[in-house]
């Protein structure tokens, strides 16, 4: 009968110490299947498990366990008659057998590599056995790369050294495959050589290591490479690769050129500008940098330069021209030059004409012409200020009729067309001399007898006018570019209401005046005059206080009615004290 697990152990009988089998099977004979092979990581427990089958009426049975070394059979566990022996030291506290009969071998090394045998005897029924080879594995570490960082040139007539791989404690020996842009490296002998070695460490364990040789070219100083260590685990392949990594290859310069970088595609004054020889050589070669004069007979200038690298702080007008870039490569043997044509944009000697600051007369005209010189054809732009409103475009502006008003900076904005960034502007003051011009135009103010009123005279004027007055007064005069401000101070008198005021401005052009009618205010709801003061504000304030001082007065006195009334009907009672003192005064 079958025997697996604890599902065979209903046919299992123990009597007079014996194992017995009951006679449940149909097998003429003993038989006894066993797995091929067992895979268990170094240091875990292997489980070989052992099926058997025995003939009917068998009387009883005993297992045992050998291993095989070379040709030779080793017990090393059984069990009869429901008794289990340890029998190899070597394995002593380390084997045990399961219910279903399989063999449990605890803490395995690799000397555990072996061929089990499972042997089951049936008495005179006969002795069946079959057998399972133990594989013990370790998972070799990562591998890892180390790259020929001392440089790889495309000349060299040995295969060079790419890299070295090392994978370290597998078991069994992992195998190591090398890759060049993730396709496979196969040694041919003539453009790639791979010297793999082998170590067995004292642990038991394989370091595998891998070089890599090989021919490089150009196009290599982008190739990545890595390698890749694979090896067999419970029946299927496993692999683990390694970082990937860049060689330098050094080559010889076949191309140069020079590089203008600036901060803009169009240079302009003012502007760092770098002149960079590049070459697509490895190692770059030494640059030198020239200017080249032009001239009848050209002239090269050499410049200092930091291998190749020339920086223009703040460029000029002069630094445009044709520059040169000249290297010798040592492999080739070859002389290369490369030129760039550096053009700095300027704009220069802006001027406006005539020149500020100018005087005119109202109702003149002027006509104002700007000019400056530029790399580039250029934009003229007028405006009155410097950020005020576009008066017009071109080299001159024509003004006519200039009044009072007009006068003020005008500005000319002058632009490098198709460079941006690249402008300059200049102003010129435009005196318009007129006389004076007086306002408000309002000449009737509303006033109150006796109060003190300010009246106000604006006059414009150029030159700068004077303020006058008809009568006395407190003045004060303010000050404004061409536009002065008088404030008279007076108290209003009949004399003054019948004669009324009269501003005057002068000055060399001319004079203007105004007369201002001052007019009685007939209610209080009309607006307040022109002019009010803070003397005016004050008489009106003490009228109100006086005001409020009568109502006071008024409120004690009918307070005062009302409690002598009351005091009279008795309903304000004096207290015991109060009386008594009263009466003796009164006797007194």
């Amino acid at each position: 009968m079958a025997r697996s697990g604890a599902a065979g152990r209903p046919g299992l009988l123990l009597a007079c110490g014996l194992l017995l089998w009951g006679a449940t099977g149909r097998a003429s004979k003993v038989e006894v299947s066993m797995l091929e092979v067992v895979e268990v990581e170094l240091g875990q427990t292997a489980r070989i498990p052992c099926n058997f089958s025995l003939p009917e009426e068998s009387d009883y049975a005993y297992i045992n366990w050998f291993y095989i070394d070379k040709r030779s059979r080793t017990k090393i566990y059984y069990m009869v008659r429901g008794q289990v022996f340890e029998v190899d030291p070597e394995y002593k506290g380390r084997v045990a057998m399961e219910e279903d009969f399989t063999l449990t071998i605890s803490r395995v090394t690799l000397q555990d590599a072996r061929t089990f045998v499972c042997q089951v005897g049936a008495g005179s029924l006969g002795v069946g056995e079959n057998r399972t080879k133990l594989h013990i594995y370790k998972t070799p570490e990562p591998p890892e790369i180390q790259v020929n960082d001392a440089g790889i040139p495309v000349t060299s007539k040995e295969i060079p050294k790419i890299a070295v791989c090392i994978s370290k404690n597998g078991f069994p020996a992992p195998n190591i495959t090398w890759y060049k842009n993730g396709s496979p490296l196969w040694q041919d002998d003539t453009q790639i050589s791979i010297l793999s070695t082998l170590i067995k460490e004292s642990s038991g364990l394989y370091t595998v290591s891998s070089t890599l040789f090989a021919h490089v070219s150009r196009e290599d100083r982008q190739s990545r490479f890595h390698c890749e260590v694979s090896y067999c685990l419970l029946g299927a392949d496993q692999t683990a690769a390694s970082e990937k990594v860049n060689v330098t290859v050094f080559y010889s310069t076949e191309k140069l050129s020079l590089v203008i970088r600036s901060p803009q595609p169009q240079v302009r004054e003012g502007d760092e500008v770098t002149l960079h020889c590049e070459g697509d050589g490895n190692p770059p070669p030494e640059y030198n940098l020239l200017k080249v004069q032009e001239g009848a007979q050209p002239e090269e200038k050499d410049l200092t330069s930091s291998n190749g690298v020339l920086i223009l702080r703040k460029v000029k007008k002069d630094d445009s021209g044709r520059y040169l870039c000249r290297t010798f490569d040592l492999d080739s043997m070859a002389n290369l030059e490369a030129t760039a044509e550096l053009s700095v944009n300027y704009l220069e000697g802006l001027k406006i004409t005539p020149e500020g600051p100018i005087q005119l007369q109202q109702g003149e005209g002027l006509a104002l012409t700007c000019d400056a010189r530029g790399s580039k054809p250029l934009e003229f732009r007028w405006k009155k200020e410097k950020k005020g409103k576009l008066l017009g475009h071109g080299k001159q502006m024509k003004l006519s009729n200039l009044t009072l008003e007009s006068s003020g900076n005008y500005s000319c904005e002058v632009a490098v067309a198709g460079v941006p960034g690249l402008s300059r502007s200049k102003q010129v003051y435009v005196a318009v001399h007129a006389k004076p011009q007086i306002s408000p135009k309002d000449s009737l103010v509303p006033v109150k007898q006796n109060e003190l009123v300010t009246l106000m005279c604006k006059a414009t004027a150029l030159p700068e006018p004077t303020i006058t007055w008809s009568i006395n007064g407190t003045v004060q005069n303010h000050t404004d570019h061409h536009r002065v401000i008088s404030n008279l101070t007076v108290q209003v008198t009949p004399e003054l209401l019948q004669s009324g005021v009269t501003c005057m401005a002068t000055n060399k052009l001319g004079t203007s005046s105004l007369h201002i009618t001052l007019q009685l205010r007939m209610t209080t709801t009309s607006p307040p005059p022109i002019g009010n003061t803070t003397e005016q504000k004050t008489q009106e304030s003490k009228g109100v206080i006086i005001v409020a001082v009568i109502v006071c007065i008024l409120v004690i006195a009918v307070l005062g009615a009302v409690l002598y009334f009351l005091h009279k009907k008795g309903k304000i009672p004096c207290n015991r004290t109060g009386k008594q003192d009263m009466q003796r005064n009164t006797s007194t």
